[in-house]
């Protein structure tokens, strides 16, 4: 068999569908609260940066960058209720959905306000989730 013949076999093999059963879209090893609350902590940062500066570029500039990150907050924390958080965790935690809804809320609001409090609450809110997450893990 010449080489051009198995690797067009190899190419055909690879291309034939295979049936693949999975429970989320990797293992749940992957799934951490802290990259919500790494972004939120920046949001923070950013806001109390803000608020100490007079000069108008960095704000502008701080506020571009304040916006992206609460919005990485808001992906990181739906990427957990919707891909880590299953039913059974929901019967154990009923207060998962408000927890979650709060958040991504707080993280919204953080985009429009430069308010260190709404960052405060936000990370209060991760904390929560944090919390609830590596119970989730123990059992």
């Amino acid at each position: 068999m010449s080489i051009f013949s198995r690797l067009f076999s190899f190419a055909d093999r690879l291309s034939e569908p295979q049936t693949i059963h999975a429970h989320c879209d990797l293992p749940c090893g992957v799934y951490d609260p802290a990259q919500a609350r790494i972004e939120a902590e920046s949001v923070k940062a950013i806001m109390e940066k803000f608020n100490a500066s007079d000069e108008n570029v960095f704000k502008t500039r701080a506020v571009y960058i304040k916006e992206q990150r609460a919005e990485l907050v808001k992906h990181h924390l739906w990427v957990l209720w919707t891909d880590y958080f299953k039913p059974q965790h929901l019967e154990k935690y009923p207060q998962l959905h408000e927890l979650f809804w709060k958040a991504t809320k707080a993280a919204g609001q953080s985009k429009a306000t430069n308010d260190v409090a709404v960052a405060d609450d936000l990370l209060a809110q991760i904390a929560e989730i944090d919390r609830i997450f590596w119970e989730t893990k123990k059992g």
